[in-house]
């Protein structure tokens, strides 16, 4: 008997490892429930800084995962403006503080999908147009599969110890979310990370993939608003004007051999018009002309040169049309709308991306390309030092099938992000957000 005994309790350490789920068996449980979660918020889409009913949704859900949960947290510049920010602290002894952050925030964007769950919500936006909204870039999927991560690593606590910080920010697609939750304590309020980490769906990347940038892999955001003065009259007789269209026309041609003639060809910038508004009626020279830019640069002395070479020109243009100097361009950065890049450290990079080939196998692990796009999860690493390492990861949400038919001659392209019909297939994107996620959270907080 006593042997029996001795022989059952030496063998109970092994059989518990034997018993141990994995982040792929609790994935695959969790993903019916999720499945549910996921089609409900994409039938309620929020614009962003009115993400009322998501956040209640998540922070009801990671109550429910055994999260220590704040709400309404966030400061605008708007001192009256509520924000919608989540977050849920799971603890688990002594050790690193690891930061995983969802947005929530849905798109002025009316869906084209023809899902039986897709949205028909109209909203009236900040400006006083009635919209259609639209979670077209995935942000449902990341609501989804942060709270996959929360329920999975609250049954894994055996595998891991110290804080998890669990984010659940409100305004992505503004570009203000994440300054305004820093702005009210994140980082002192709650546990300040070791490492952050954030993942997006990806509209050109096959399911069950995922995809990961090392070094720069979003840019710099910029918003630069413009107007250039003239001096009006009669469209018969503009030598008598000093006509800003033109003035405008020539700015615009200008500034892209900002690109091609004064920056370094390997350090990328893009400088687009977005919007360009001047005159009344055909015959009519208008006095002003009013643009607005969008800016992409990576580095920090780039952006910088970039912006100066901007206004530099413009008044270089209006002054070579023999204009005044109280009728120069009057150039204007929106400072409070600039996003910086996003910048995954590198060696943090490798060392998930080992993991992530381990978890989910070498060949659905991609290298992907950076863009210049904008994400503002950059500001979790405080930038422009980086002081805390972090990775953001892209989860493919496509039918490799409907890649494969994409690339074929004279086929129309995938839906892109923003797209009226973008749709993520919703089950393997989940799935591998979570194990994904969950693989790396427990490898930088591995006992």
């Amino acid at each position: 008997m006593k042997f029996r005994l001795f022989f059952a309790l030496s063998l109970a350490p092994a059989l518990s490892l034997f018993a141990q789920q994995t982040p792929q068996q609790i994935a695959e449980a969790e993903v019916p429930s999720l499945l549910a979660i996921y089609k409900d918020i994409h039938t309620h889409p929020e614009l962003s800084t009115r993400e009322e009913r998501t956040s209640a949704l998540l922070a009801k859900e990671l109550r429910a995962a055994g999260c220590e949960v704040t709400e309404n947290v966030g400061k605008y510049e708007k001192a009256d403006q509520k924000c919608y920010g989540v977050v849920g602290v799971m603890k688990n002894g002594d050790g690193p503080v690891v930061l995983v952050r969802t947005d929530l925030d849905a798109l002025p964007v009316q869906e084209e999908t023809g899902l039986p769950y897709a949205s028909r919500v109209t909203a009236t936006s900040d400006d006083g147009k009635e919209v259609h909204v639209m979670h077209a870039c995935g942000h449902d999927a990341h609501v989804s599969m942060i709270i996959g991560v929360a329920r999975s690593l609250a049954k894994l606590k055996d595998q891991w110890y110290g804080t998890i910080v669990f984010v659940g920010q409100p305004a992505e697609e503004i570009g203000t979310g994440a300054r305004a939750l820093l702005k009210d304590g994140l980082y002192s309020r709650w546990p300040k990370p070791n490492y952050a980490l954030g993942f997006h769906d990806n509209a050109q990347m096959q399911i069950g993939h995922i995809g990961v940038t090392e070094g720069y892999t979003y840019a710099n955001v910029d918003s630069v608003d413009i107007t250039v003065h003239g001096v009006g009259g009669h469209g018969a007789y503009p030598h008598k004007t000093k006509d800003p269209i033109v003035l405008a026309a020539e700015m615009i041609n200008q500034w892209q051999t900002i690109a091609s003639r004064e920056n370094n060809p390997i350090d990328p910038i893009v400088i687009t018009v977005g919007s360009i508004h001047g005159g009344t009626k055909h015959n009519i020279i208008p006095d002003e002309v009013k643009m607005q830019l969008t800016v992409r640069t990576y580095k920090a002395d780039v952006r910088e040169k970039v912006l100066a070479a901007i206004e530099r020109i413009a008044r270089g243009c209006a002054a070579a049309t023999g204009l005044p100097s109280d009728k120069m361009p009057t150039v204007t950065v929106l400072r409070d709308q600039f996003t910086p890049a996003t910048y995954n450290n590198p060696e943090l990079t490798k060392r998930l991306v080992g993991v992530w080939k381990k978890t989910l196998g070498d060949q659905n692990v991609e290298a992907s390309d950076p863009t210049m796009g904008g994400e503002d999860f950059s500001e979790y690493s405080l930038l422009p030092e980086h002081s805390i390492p972090a990775v953001d990861f892209h989860v493919g949400a496509v039918d490799p099938e409907k890649i494969a038919e994409s690339k074929k001659p004279g086929a129309a392209p995938l839906p892109s992000l923003h797209s009226s019909k973008f749709a993520p297939i919703p089950e393997p994107t989940i799935r591998t957000g979570i194990v994904a996620m969950t693989a790396a959270v427990l490898d930088l907080m591995k006992k």
